[in-house]
């Protein structure tokens, strides 16, 4: 078969999409994710858990002064947490959330936008557990993406 063609066949004589057209050319918004909602750092922990869970969300951005993103919480760590009596519902965010690391030199920002490839995007969750979709000047969290999204994405479209 030449490079040219779609599809090979396997072993098995199954077809099979080249990885790189495994997303036929689709782009994060064809992802149809939630809406994003990102909570202060001042939130309590009982309400990120709340909202969390009505959202069904696992990861929640977090803002600090003048809606700078600062970091996320994992809702699950921090349920276990919860839990666990480590901390207490009552306690804000700030103390359970993971820090972005923001120094271009040992952690570069990478840009994941509604128009990035889907195969993008998947390079980029083979290093993170999830991405920030953001608009182009990174003033908006507009949705958050996992390998589960791409996985139901697949799944749907049947590719």
């Amino acid at each position: 078969m030449s490079t040219a063609e779609i599809s090979s066949s396997s072993a098995t004589g199954a077809s099979v999409l080249p990885p790189s057209d495994k997303y036929r050319g689709a782009v994060v918004e064809d992802l149809q994710l939630s809406p994003a909602f990102s909570l202060p750092r001042t939130e309590l922990i009982a309400r990120a858990v709340e909202l969390a869970y009505d959202r069904d969300f696992s990861h929640i951005p977090v803002l600090g002064k003048n809606r700078t993103l600062l970091g996320y919480v994992d809702v699950a760590t921090l349920k276990r947490k919860w839990e666990a009596g480590a901390v207490d519902p009552t306690d804000k965010i700030a103390a359970c959330m993971s820090r972005f690391n923001r120094s271009p030199r040992t952690n570069p920002y990478t840009l994941i936008t509604p128009l990035t490839p889907l195969a993008e995007l998947e390079r980029f969750l083979q290093d993170h557990i999830f991405a920030l979709v953001t608009d182009y000047e990174r003033k908006f969290v507009l949705g958050v993406a996992t390998p589960q999204d791409l996985e139901a994405f697949v799944s749907r479209r049947a590719i």
